[in-house]
C-alpha cells in the first residue's frame, strides 16, 4: 500500500492493490434503454432541438443540436454576486449540446476509423472557438460519457458540451498549481513520464501515461509535447495523431468492458496551463472514505495500467 500526491495538485490517493480481491456480493449492473426509439438516429431529427451543424449533407456522418434538457441556457443574469456575505449565485449562464459522433446505433467510439476519431476532436475545438466568442461564457467543457456507471442515459454514442459563466475549480487549480513552478510543470512531467513504467503510448506529437497518483482504475492522460494551451492550437497533422492515440485507448476501454468518462482541460484566456485529456474508466465505486477525506483508494496501480495499455 502507498500514499501519493498529484503531480501539483494538492489531490492525494491511496493505492492499495489488495483491495481488487476483495468478495463482492454484489453483480454489475446492466444497461437497459428504455423504449425502443432511437433518439439520435438518421429519420429522428425532428426528435432533437433545431441541428447547429453537421458533417455530410443528407446523409449525415455527425450532427449536433441543443441538449433537450440543458443544464445551461442564455437566459437570467450571468454575474456572480454575493448576498449577506454566505450566499453567492448566478443564473446557469451557457449552453448545453449534444455531438452525435455517428448515424449508427450499434457503433461506439472504437468501432470509429481513425479518420473518424479525428473528425470527432476536430468538431470539439469548432465549437470550442465558436461558444466562447460570448465575453459571458469563461469556459466550455467538452466530455464524453460512456456506459451506465459513467452517466449515460442514451445508448447511442454522443459527446456533450457544457459551457457556463464560471471557469471550473478543478482548472483554476491547476492553472494557480502552475505558477508555483519556473516553466510549466506538465512540459518536464511529459518528458519524465514517457520514460517511466507509467508510459503507454507515444507518437510524434503526443505522449500518453497512466497518472503517478492515479484515481481511478486504469486512468490515463494524453499530453501534447509542444507546449499547447487549446485544442484549436492542433494542426491537422497533430489532430492526426491525436486521434490516433485515442483510437488505441478506445479499443484497450472496450477489452475492460468498462464505463468511462474522458473529458479535456485547457488553459483559460490569458492563462498558460497545457492542454490535455483525461481519461477515468468507472470501474471501482467511490464509497464512504472518499467521499468523506477526499482521498481516493485506488485498487490498480498505474504501473499496472499502463501495463495493460502497452499490451
Amino acid at each position: 500500500m502507498e500514499l501519493r500526491k498529484d503531480y501539483i495538485l494538492d489531490r492525494w490517493v491511496i493505492l492499495s492493490s489488495s483491495r481488487g480481491s476483495r468478495p463482492k456480493e454484489f453483480k454489475a449492473e446492466k444497461l437497459v434503454q428504455a423504449g425502443k426509439i432511437d433518439y439520435f438516429a438518421p429519420g429522428h431529427e425532428e426528435l432533437t432541438p433545431p441541428e447547429i451543424g453537421r458533417l455530410g449533407s443528407k446523409k449525415w456522418k455527425m450532427r449536433w443540436f441543443p441538449n433537450k434538457f440543458p443544464a445551461t441556457d442564455k437566459h437570467g443574469e450571468a454575474g456572480i454576486k454575493t448576498d449577506n456575505k454566505y450566499f453567492t449565485f448566478a443564473s446557469a449562464y451557457g449552453e448545453h449540446e449534444i455531438i452525435v459522433e455517428t448515424p449508427s446505433k450499434t457503433k461506439q467510439l472504437t468501432d470509429l476509423t481513425v479518420k473518424e476519431v479525428k473528425e470527432l476532436f476536430k468538431v470539439y475545438a469548432q465549437r470550442i472557438n465558436e461558444i466562447k466568442k460570448d465575453d459571458k461564457i469563461k469556459y466550455v467543457c467538452v466530455f464524453k460519457n460512456h456506459g451506465a456507471k459513467g452517466g449515460t442515459s442514451l445508448i447511442h454514442s454522443h459527446s456533450q458540451i457544457i459551457s457556463y459563466n464560471k471557469i471550473p475549480e478543478v482548472i483554476e487549480a491547476e492553472v494557480n498549481a502552475c505558477k508555483n513552478y519556473g516553466r510549466c510543470p506538465y512540459c518536464e512531467i511529459i518528458q519524465i513520464e514517457k520514460n517511466s513504467f507509467r508510459r503507454c503510448f507515444e507518437n510524434e506529437d503526443f505522449v500518453a501515461f497512466c497518472p503517478y497518483a492515479s484515481r481511478f482504475n486504469y486512468e490515463i492522460w494524453v499530453f501534447p509535447k509542444k507546449h499547447l494551451l487549446n485544442i484549436v492550437e492542433l494542426s491537422s497533422e497533430q489532430f492526426n495523431s491525436l486521434a490516433e492515440i485515442m483510437k488505441k485507448i478506445f479499443v484497450k476501454l472496450k477489452k475492460l468492458g468498462c464505463s468511462y468518462n474522458y473529458f479535456l482541460h485547457y488553459s483559460p484566456q490569458g492563462e498558460n496551463l497545457h492542454f490535455h485529456i483525461e481519461i477515468c474508466p468507472r470501474i471501482a465505486t467511490w464509497g464512504g472514505f472518499e467521499l468523506s477525506s477526499g482521498t481516493v483508494i485506488n485498487s490498480v496501480t498505474p504501473e499496472d495500467a499502463a501495463s495493460f495499455y502497452r499490451e
